[in-house]
């Protein structure tokens, strides 16, 4: 069994903050039921949560320690994280999957927060929450998500230490670019290329790689890759979020085969100004919607609709907050986020670039190795 991801200090101090927030908040305890927040306030990494059968659960008082409640197959696994108290049952169970246990934990607490807003989920039957909330007629149940989600923005430096790391990693695999990718191979291929390159220079998984090519540029920046042979004049991008012990990076280069056209070539230097304008304007105090109009001045009208350029990251690819026009949060140190402009070259093609930075308390720090101002040519 792997040992924890950080020293025990580092979960005492989530959770002396934590629970200072709860006091000022007025909250008795919070409840969760998602990978996120557990991970966050625990330290319990496990791939298990790929199987929706099973509900977990995690009570955090306001002073005291957490209490998990789980299926019986993880507790051995939680014991050895930062929790008070296990209390598990044999799940899946066709009648009461956890609901009595998890009650009795929560009965004793009259506010509980929990995470209600955006970017949240319930990860349990509603149908259970609906007869849980019901059972505890006394208890108050209320979004917590704000001080949640503001404390997890400002990572600590361990967090980013490890950020910085996977950044590093995939930053060494995109430079062998030249060595992966050539004319005539499948997309398909050049994405297994690469994923196989960031394995070998240390990254632990890669959850998450999509992006595209075509000529002059590609359609969209979500997809799978295909079988489509790479020609001469195609822009590739892959857009990567690997990770190493549980955080991810997210970002994408460009890569022009053969040869790239003006306009690849324009739109590739549009982007790259675009990130310089957020670069220049990431310091404390200024807000998320600064930041995207930075970049918005440079894209102008060519910049699309994607709603955002770029995002918060850290156990999530995407984590809040949001560098768009309706989000007015204040940048502050210790927040790792993703500057990501994209601009439209055609009815029908686009093209995206995305750094990673730490804001610090002068100018920003780059974990990512930028990427250079012309489009590289393989």
């Amino acid at each position: 069994m792997a040992g924890p991801d950080f020293p025990r200090a580092e979960f005492e101090s989530r959770l002396a903050t934590i629970q200072t927030r709860m006091h000022g908040a007025n909250l008795d305890a919070l409840f969760f039921t998602s990978e996120a927040e557990m991970r966050y306030f625990t330290g319990f990494r496990t791939l298990f949560w790929q199987s929706p059968t099973r509900p977990w659960f995690l009570v955090v008082p306001r002073s005291g320690m957490p209490v998990a409640v789980i299926p019986e197959i993880g507790a051995e696994l939680m014991r050895s994280a930062f929790v008070g108290e296990v209390r598990s049952w044999a799940s899946p169970h066709p009648d009461d999957d956890g609901l009595s246990l998890l009650a009795d934990a929560l009965r004793p607490h009259a506010r509980i927060g929990m995470m209600m807003g955006r970017e949240t989920g319930l990860r349990m039957p509603l149908a259970d929450f609906e007869t849980l909330r019901t059972g505890l007629c006394g208890c108050e149940f209320t979004d917590a998500t704000a001080i949640v989600q503001r404390q997890r923005m400002v990572k600590s430096e361990a967090e980013i230490a490890l950020i910085g790391e996977i950044c590093s990693i995939a930053s060494k695999s995109f430079e062998a670019a030249p060595q992966l990718f050539r004319e005539g191979q499948t997309l398909s291929d050049a994405f297994r290329a690469f994923k196989i390159e960031l394995l070998k220079n240390g990254a632990e998984d890669v959850p998450y790689l999509v992006g595209g090519a075509g000529q002059g540029g590609y359609g969209d920046v979500i997809s799978p890759p295909g079988e489509n042979w790479l020609e001469a004049g195609d822009v590739l991008m892959l857009d990567t979020g690997a990770t190493l012990r549980g955080y991810y990076c997210d970002f994408d280069r460009n890569f022009a085969i053969g040869h790239a056209s003006a306009d690849a070539r324009l739109a590739h230097d549009t982007l790259w100004r675009a990130t310089e304008a957020a670069l220049a304007v990431a310091r404390p105090g200024a807000t998320c919607r600064d930041l995207f109009e930075a970049m918005a001045a440079i894209v102008g009208d060519n910049g699309g609709d994607v709603g955002r350029y770029g995002h918060g990251i850290g156990m999530q690819l995407t984590e809040p907050p949001s560098l768009a026009g309706f989000d007015e949060t204040v940048v502050q140190p210790g927040m790792v986020i993703t500057l990501e402009p994209g601009v439209r070259i055609g009815p029908d093609k686009i093209m995206v670039h995305e750094e990673n930075i730490v804001i610090r308390d002068a100018e920003p720090q780059l974990l990512t190795r930028r990427a250079p101002r012309d489009v590289p040519v393989i």
